[in-house]
């Protein structure tokens, strides 16, 4: 279900749903491509297990983090990182940092701070801030994912049924000039991390590539892939081919062959060319659900009768309002 529920057994990271990433998407500036959106989702609304949802929209303990790779090793050069203060009277706030190099391939919450006090969003309306070259929103959407996800959980028999037509998400989204990415093509991920005992960080989740943790990375095997790095992906190659066997009846060697494509896991973007998911970015009405029904079923099942939205916005921040009434504090 997207990238929803990336734990074991449908849960989230310390079934916490605020550290739950859904989708990430990458794509230029509607009228202006000098100019990216990128936008990270978290927070499903609709919970499995019931009650890891929380009114909070954000974690205020975790920092949240956008990874950039400018030269193809799979290590991160740029990084955003998110964190959000404590709920006061059901408000939250959020600062936004920019870390490069050495900081930005390592784990911390230092950087230059871009974008400060900046509140979230819990009603209708979009707040949007404003900061030099940096549009940002932060808070509760309707998420834009649209998939037939009780067809895929029912062995891809797909009835056309939109499980996420109401649902909503907490959406992290940032316009910057492309110049702020580097030069041509560059590797996307996000991830969320935790403070330790020791006063370190661990790694909870990440992704960038839909449903891969979910349906193809095994139990026992999660909570190494989201605490992984893409430049160790192979190591999760034989794994995913195992899963591909069961669920679409590959042969072992095909397996194998399809599992690679899927790794590193990672979102490759170039502002410069057309969009087009897996290959480019990723734009909010691109059907990911359809191909990668395709790829899980060995093309048994190409398509789950459920298409985009009605209610995006052709302005920032894109996303719809949230389905659920929350009054803005």
């Amino acid at each position: 279900m997207s990238h929803h529920y990336s734990g074991a057994d449908f849960g989230f990271p310390l079934d916490d749903a605020r550290l739950d990433f859904c989708d990430l998407y990458a794509f230029p500036k509607p009228g202006d491509t000098d100019r990216s959106i990128l936008i990270m989702d978290v927070h499903p609304s609709k919970a499995i297990p019931e009650g890891a949802t929380t009114a909070e929209p954000f974690s205020p303990e975790a920092i949240y983090e956008l990874r950039i790779d400018t030269d193809g090793d799979l290590v991160a050069d740029i990084g955003y990182r998110f964190r959000f203060s404590p709920s006061e009277n059901g408000a939250q706030s959020a600062t936004v940092s920019r870390v490069e190099g050495g900081d930005a391939a390592g784990a911390g919450d230092g950087g230059e701070v871009i974008v400060e006090g900046a509140p979230v969003s819990t009603g209708a309306e979009a707040r949007v801030t404003q900061a030099g070259e940096y549009g940002f929103f932060a808070g509760w959407r309707s998420d834009p994912f649209f998939y037939d996800a009780g067809g895929a959980l029912n062995d891809f028999q797909f009835t056309g049924d939109d499980f996420f037509a109401d649902a909503d998400v907490c959406s992290i989204v940032l316009e910057l000039p492309n110049s702020e990415l580097g030069d041509g093509e560059v590797g996307l991920w996000h991830r969320a991390l935790i403070p330790t005992d020791d006063g370190n960080w661990a790694q909870v989740e990440r992704g960038a590539r839909t449903q891969v943790a979910v349906f193809l990375v095994p139990n026992e095997e999660k909570d190494a892939y989201v605490g992984g790095e893409p430049a160790d992906d192979a190591r999760f190659v034989d794994v995913m081919a195992h899963s591909l066997e069961h669920t679409g009846g590959y042969s072992p060697e095909e397996a194998k062959r399809v599992a690679g494509t899927l790794l590193p896991d990672i979102m490759r973007y170039d502002p410069s060319r057309p969009v087009a998911y897996p290959d480019n970015g990723r734009l909010l009405t691109d059907d990911v659900g359809d191909s990668n029904a395709a790829i899980f079923t060995n093309g048994k099942a190409t398509e789950d009768g459920v298409g985009p939205h009605d209610d995006l916005l052709p302005d920032f921040p894109y996303l719809g309002p949230p389905h659920e009434n929350r009054a803005d504090a």
